[in-house]
């Protein structure tokens, strides 16, 4: 499990990466923006959820995280930075990473003895963190407080299946799985039928 853990969160940080190159080209920012912005967003929820839970926060402890989160934000830089892509092509590769990071944090925090339902919460702080800041970074409405399609509710599902999964002594690995085909199949549906939550409108 630690196997898995350790190179789901290699992958993550990849494609987190792999977003905030996109969402800053859309800026038209250079490259010392768009190297803050990715890297700000590939390693952004795992800090916080490290600092939650008061262990020594991942990429400090090994920097190979940093070195993927930096490389694949050149590489995407040079490769995609000439190229006229759809406005909403990042939403997929965010998608991937929301949920790969929910099901990893979730992991981290359930292995720090930390309650199911605030297992669960990390998770999804892990997971939409890094967009958060990707999106103010941009000058933008971060995605979890649109009135869009369904983010953190997607995140949250998954958390709780890898929970409910694990409770019913499936093994860690499928349970990992079973919670990340469920974050990404949530949000992916939600993206092409537009399916959102219920919106408070103050009455006059």
């Amino acid at each position: 499990m630690e196997n898995l853990i350790y190179w789901v969160g290699l992958v993550a940080v990849a494609v987190t990466a792999l977003t905030g190159v996109l969402d800053a080209g859309r800026k038209n920012m250079d490259l010392v923006g768009v190297v803050v912005v990715g890297i700000t967003t590939a390693l952004g929820g795992g800090t916080l959820r490290d600092l939650l839970l008061d262990r020594p926060v991942f990429w400090l402890s090994d920097q190979t995280y940093l070195v993927v989160a930096m490389a694949t934000t050149l590489l995407c830089f040079a490769l995609v930075r000439n190229l006229r892509l759809p406005p909403r092509l990042f939403l997929i590769p965010d998608a991937i990473g929301l949920a790969l990071f929910t099901i990893l944090g979730t992991q981290v925090a359930l292995q720090w003895q930390a309650p199911w339902l605030a297992a669960s919460v990390l998770g999804v702080m892990t997971g939409v963190f890094g967009g958060v800041l990707r999106d103010v970074l941009c000058n933008d409405v971060p995605l979890i407080f649109m009135r869009g399609e369904l983010y953190a509710t997607a995140s949250l599902t998954g958390a709780l299946t890898l929970i409910g999964l694990q409770a019913l002594e499936l093994s860690p690995v499928l349970a990992a799985w079973g919670g990340m085909t469920v974050v990404l199949v949530v949000r992916l549906l939600a993206i092409a039928f537009h399916i959102t939550l219920p919106t408070y409108t103050a009455r006059q």
